[in-house]
């Protein structure tokens, strides 16, 4: 009979060629389902059972190498929220009705590419709005509301009002002689380039998202496409950094 490791992971060897973030759905599925004494870092992090060592075998440094992954793993779900500290004991932890969730929907492929849109250089605005709604897989949200706290946000700093949106707000917010955005001190050239880089990304990622269904499958793509946005809200907050 299978042990709970050999049902769950793939032999130890392949744990060894895995990333963090491809390991983690199976770390959060075993949590699950080897009970509550494992929800705890010290004991989850041993590897003196027996069965443990059934089955990543008796290479010791192997057995090592192999905690050391799995712990990695641990990291990443807590991290992404999908474990906590247990209030009151943080050596112990509790799986998050985040991570009930996707235990439940099984959805382990959509959840594990989160690590191409990392929390760290994230604008908080887009952490808090848009990265939940991409590691669930929706990928056309995410890239929509990105641009619309872009939207937002030249709309708030130029002091314009919310009849001014899409394309043409970009234009008035950076307009190249008057806008209140523009940065005089700089080469009309490049002011008419940072108009028409904001007017670009907001006609080419939010406009037609507004009108009609967008359909973004590929996460990188997506994931890239927020970095855009992400971008041009640091732009906005240097222009009033320098300013």
């Amino acid at each position: 009979m299978n042990t709970l490791y050999e049902k769950i992971y793939p032999p130890a060897e392949t744990i060894l060629d895995m990333e963090p973030e491809e390991l983690a759905p199976l770390v959060l599925k075993y949590l699950s389902e080897s009970g509550q004494q494992k929800l705890n870092m010290h004991n989850f992090s041993l590897g003196t059972d027996t069965d443990f060592i059934k089955w990543a075998g008796d290479d010791h440094r192997q057995r090592q190498e192999v905690l050391q992954r799995l712990i990695v793993a641990w990291r990443w779900l807590e991290r992404e929220l999908f474990i906590a500290p247990q209030p009151g004991n943080v050596n112990w932890a509790f799986i998050t009705p985040r991570g009930k969730e996707v235990l439940e929907s099984q959805d382990f492929e959509t959840y594990k590419k989160g690590h191409l849109l990392p929390s760290e250089g994230l604008d908080l605005v887009l952490v808090r709005k848009v990265k939940q709604a991409f590691i669930r897989g929706d990928y056309d949200t995410a890239i929509f509301q990105a641009f619309k706290e872009v939207e937002v946000q030249v709309r708030k700093k130029a002091g314009l009002s919310n009849s001014n949106i899409g394309v043409a707000l970009m234009r008035t917010a950076f307009n190249p002689d008057n806008g209140p955005l523009t940065d005089k001190n700089t080469d009309k050239g490049e002011r008419v380039a940072r108009m028409e880089l904001f007017a670009s990304a907001i006609g080419t990622y939010k406009n037609p998202s507004s009108h009609r269904e967008v359909d973004f499958a590929d996460p990188k793509e997506a994931a890239d496409i927020i970095h855009i946005a992400n971008q041009l809200l640091r732009i906005l907050k240097s222009i009033f950094n320098n300013s």
